[in-house]
């Protein structure tokens, strides 16, 4: 058999694989409703019972299906550029043709060595807070990590359902074990009539509670994660500025953080529709010590230091829902401003970063 075959058969193996996880969670929630519903039946609870349970599959089912976000086309190298950078063999030559492509584009992060991010499986380079999936092969905007939970990367465009499927699962198996209790003692009195319903009451009190701690600890990590506006990726390894290592780097405040991942409207924020502020490729950062490089340019950077305020980056690359971004001039705007600055100073080196 061919090599290409067997690769996928292969892939193909991977991707059945890669839903087990999910088959598990939707079997066990099945059963849950059939033993809560049609077995426990406590009326009194049914209407709270089935509010929660729609808005917690709904929150799974778009965790589960909604595409991850890539770099918009800006950011991909063209066909010229491509062969460009492959006709080149020093690595000065492809550093130059880098940082051509990359000065008009907003990119504030760096590798550990001071290079911009390129992702040459992907032939890109990497806007801030994009890094490159392993197993869905490709850049993902904002990526937080592959969940084999929902068999799917969580990043920029679901990060919010993934956060109220947290919720509402947390609340599910909350409500659960607070109403099954009762029952559950009754279990150990010997007060429950002999029927097959012991079973389900006793199995649905451990596997509620059980998982309720389990959601609770990783639904406040992320509480955390969102109030400090960092990833997972990013709480484990720091993003690098042009001046260093900041891990507060897109930090603008606990209301800013928030309402960058949930929007603006309270309306929204807890139904599972996208709501979140920017676009993905562009995001403000709290640094006054901006990249000199940026579109920004560092007498900006300089004035805000010396004003006490925030420094924010250009807007994305084009119009979105982002409010936090609109008191800013446009980084195409301001590009020609910042080239002139430029004029004379000599660009320090770049290597090409590959993170596949």
């Amino acid at each position: 058999m061919a090599p290409s075959g067997s690769r996928s058969i292969k892939r193909g193996c991977q991707r059945v694989l890669y839903w087990i996880p999910v088959l598990f969670i939707a079997v066990i929630v099945a059963w849950s409703y059939y033993a809560y519903v049609l077995q426990l039946c406590i009326v009194v609870y049914l209407l709270a019972y089935h509010a929660i349970f729609i808005m917690f599959v709904w929150a799974y089912w778009r965790t589960i299906f909604t595409t991850p976000m890539n770099p918009l086309k800006e950011f991909h190298l063209s066909h010229s550029d491509k062969e460009l950078l492959e006709s080149e063999n020093r690595g000065e030559s492809q550093q130059e043709i880098l940082r051509r492509i990359a000065k008009d584009l907003p990119i504030y992060t760096r590798t550990n060595s001071g290079a911009i991010r390129y992702c040459d499986r992907c032939q890109l380079l990497k806007p801030d807070r994009c890094h490159h999936c392993s197993v869905c092969d490709k850049c993902i905007l904002k990526m937080d990590h592959h969940c084999p939970w929902v068999n799917n990367c969580v990043g920029f465009s679901n990060y919010k359902y993934f956060m109220l499927f947290l919720a509402y699962s947390l609340l599910y198996c909350l409500f659960v074990t607070a109403t099954d209790l009762q029952y559950f003692i009754k279990f150990w009195t010997k007060g429950l009539p002999d029927t097959q319903a012991k079973f389900h009451i006793l199995f649905l009190f451990f596997s509620a509670s059980m998982f309720s701690v389990s959601l609770a600890s990783l639904f406040i990590y992320h509480c955390w994660l969102v109030c400090k506006n960092r990833s997972t990726l990013e709480a484990v390894r720091a993003p690098v500025f042009r001046h260093g290592t900041d891990k507060n780097g897109f930090s603008l405040g606990v209301s800013k953080n928030f309402r960058q991942v949930f929007g603006d409207e309270a309306k929204y924020w807890p139904v599972p529709v996208f709501s979140s502020l920017g676009d993905g490729c562009s995001f403000p950062t709290c640094l006054v010590n901006m990249d000199p490089e940026s579109p920004t340019g560092s007498n900006s950077a300089s004035k805000s230091a010396a004003e006490g305020r925030h420094q924010f980056p250009s807007k994305p690359l084009r119009e979105s829902q982002s409010r936090l971004l609109t008191s800013t001039p446009s980084w195409s705007e301001t590009e020609s401003a910042a080239d002139k600055e430029r004029k004379g100073a000599t660009n320090p080196g770049m290597t090409i970063e590959n993170e596949a």
